[in-house]
């Protein structure tokens, strides 16, 4: 199935950097790249330990409605230095249309500095449901319960 998310290039961006790509058939993200403002480009922006900032992308999108855009840490970055989300999945509702921005945090013990280019994110696009909110006098029972969090056990 394919849909399409419509996206603007910010008045400042570098429409070099391309928009975002799937890097195989089957990826379910696509890679979002940092795009700084020119003034930032040489040096990038660096991430203290546990810091947390928001990355330009130099885009806006338009998603359609019933759907939305997840952002999600790149597992390489993650891994190999201590970079995520600090909300992930971030989401991005489909009525927004203002800059596409990725609020990174450093959880590595060394500072990271993002180039201008850098894959940052992925962006899987997803579709959402409303529910219905109603009150109850009771919930219907189940097995587990009221049992939180580590009640049903490891694997």
């Amino acid at each position: 199935m394919t849909l399409q998310v419509l996206i603007m290039w910010e008045a400042w961006a570098d429409t070099t950097l391309g928009l975002p790509t799937y890097q195989t058939a089957g990826a379910a993200g696509a890679d979002i790249r940092a795009n700084l403002p020119m003034d930032l480009r040489a040096a990038g922006i660096t991430l203290a330990p546990l810091a947390r900032l928001v990355i330009p992308t130099g885009l806006r999108v338009e998603i359609p409605q019933g759907y939305e855009m997840q952002l999600r840490p790149r597992s390489s970055l993650a891994l190999r230095y201590g970079i995520s989300l600090p909300n992930t999945p971030g989401t991005i509702d489909s009525d927004y249309r203002g800059p596409l921005g990725v609020a990174l945090i450093n959880f590595g013990d060394a500072p990271y500095t993002v180039q201008h280019g850098d894959r940052i994110a992925q962006a899987v696009i997803a579709p959402v449901v409303q529910a219905q909110f109603a009150v109850a006098d009771s919930l219907s029972a189940t097995d587990r319960g009221t049992g939180g969090f580590g009640s049903t056990g490891r694997g």
